[in-house]
């Protein structure tokens, strides 16, 4: 039975300058829906393949001398970075609806919207997946996009979950009479989200490292390993696993966290995690039990956060039109005072342009700006950050950065995937890229 589904098109860009016709042009992401049955899903979601080129990367994960770059909803590519000048790209492993993963010793696990795969890599060639664990997420957000499942528990109403309802961005260009003072009539509700049609398209469709370490992720993660227990956080929820026997984890304990949930980054014997409405504390003292002990509130943003010593630092970036970021108009860098994590001050904000991602290697900061690329600071006093500049890298396009012990800096961004020696932070020093083959750059 076909059921009616809206279509939602959220705006992404400000108001242009008015002209002489008294008309404004606007640019608008349309969302249109699209299905994948449960049983495509798990039957024929994923496959080994032969290496292949990055075209829309996501996020960044180091493991030894491997490195795994997420094809967004599409998979993982596996890289041998044994040389950072010359890392070779050995295979990829083929999941639908991927985001997120993580790594400890030689078991690589990862997200395909509702389930948690675990697999042995071993062979890095060849992968091997080991488990699949079931509805263990019943929703999430890639690239500020939802995806949810159309199961029902309301009441009387139970119906287990058959289909994930997903979503694909296009971008349409609209101009609109104006009074020539930039309203319209049509201006669109709260956070961009408007009513543009309706429409009845909901159809029936379809050799790595040795060590029993974990690796290292970048700040915009939602999966984190401490020990024996990963952490994976969902828009509302943080589901554990106990992965003592990493190739046979166990589901644990539902944190409820509320609405907006975005990032976590551990430290020490906390959990700090990023949503967009502020900067929640969760005391790890009993990590099959994270208590969450303060929340800093902030304006609607998106929100990436990393910490050193009693220093948290959070990007709060501001997206027009954005109903994910939400309406705030400030695009900053903010220092949170977390010597007590049962009471976080805001100590001091920093004007940024777009900041995205970021990673510390104190006494070094460096923040990712987007189209405005990379930034290092010196940290050594946060409260002067603004007057301690170390780099500003132009031309590339920056979404998240991971700095290792080793001094190679990682950073990937929609134009690919660039890899520096910041042994010397005030020159650091490109050891490789690899490009994308994106059709809109």
């Amino acid at each position: 039975m076909k059921k009616p589904l809206l279509v939602f098109i959220l705006a992404t860009f400000g108001l242009s300058s008015c002209e002489d016709q008294c008309q404004q042009t606007r640019v608008y992401r349309q969302l249109s829906p699209f299905q994948v049955s449960l049983s495509e899903l798990r039957q024929n979601g994923v496959a080994i393949q032969e290496a292949t080129g990055l075209e829309n990367p996501g996020k960044i994960y180091a493991k030894d001398n491997f490195l795994f770059i997420n094809e967004v909803k599409k998979g993982i590519h596996i890289i041998d970075n044994t040389d950072p000048a010359n890392p070779v790209n050995v295979s990829f492993i083929r999941i639908l609806g991927n985001a997120d993963m993580a790594v400890k010793g030689n078991t690589l696990y990862a997200d395909s919207y509702t389930d948690f795969l675990v697999f042995d890599i071993s062979n890095p060639r060849q992968p091997l997946q080991l488990q699949r664990i079931t509805n263990a997420f019943q929703s999430g957000m890639v690239e500020g996009i939802s995806w949810s499942t159309n199961a029902v528990n309301w009441g009387n109403s139970q119906q287990e979950a058959t289909t994930i309802i997903d979503y694909t961005p296009n971008l349409i260009t609209q101009v609109t009479e104006t009074d020539c003072e930039g309203n319209t009539t049509n201006p669109g509700g709260w956070g961009g989200w408007m009513n543009f049609a309706s429409s009845s398209m909901y159809s029936d469709s379809k050799s790595s490292g040795g060590g029993q370490g974990s690796g290292t992720g970048g700040s915009m993660a939602r999966f984190a390993i401490v020990n024996n227990i990963l952490y994976a956080v969902t828009n509302q929820n943080m589901q554990l696993f106990d992965i003592t026997q990493p190739k046979n984890p166990q589901k644990g304990n539902v944190v409820t966290l509320g609405w907006g949930i975005e990032t976590i980054y551990p430290y020490k014997d906390r959990l700090y995690v990023g949503s967009t409405t502020g900067m929640h504390i969760l005391s790890n003292a009993d990590p099959n039990n994270p208590v969450r002990v303060s929340t800093l509130s902030h304006v609607r943003a998106c929100d990436p956060v990393v910490v050193h010593d009693t220093y948290a630092f959070v990007t709060l970036r501001a997206q027009q039109g954005s109903a994910t970021c939400g309406p705030a108009q400030n695009n900053q860098l903010d220092v949170i005072d977390v010597s007590n994590m049962y009471s976080p001050k805001l100590l001091k904000s920093f004007p940024m342009q777009e900041p995205y991602g970021l990673g510390v290697d104190h006494p070094t900061l460096f923040v990712c700006e987007g189209k405005y690329g990379l930034k290092s600071y010196d940290v050594s006093d946060p409260l002067q950050l603004d007057k301690k500049l170390l780099n500003h890298f132009k031309g590339m396009d920056a979404y998240d950065v991971i700095p290792l012990n080793t001094k190679v800096l990682m950073l990937i961004g929609k134009d690919g995937f660039y890899q520096y020696d910041y042994s010397n932070r005030n020159n650091p020093r490109l050891l490789s890229k690899i490009p994308v083959r994106r059709k809109d750059l």
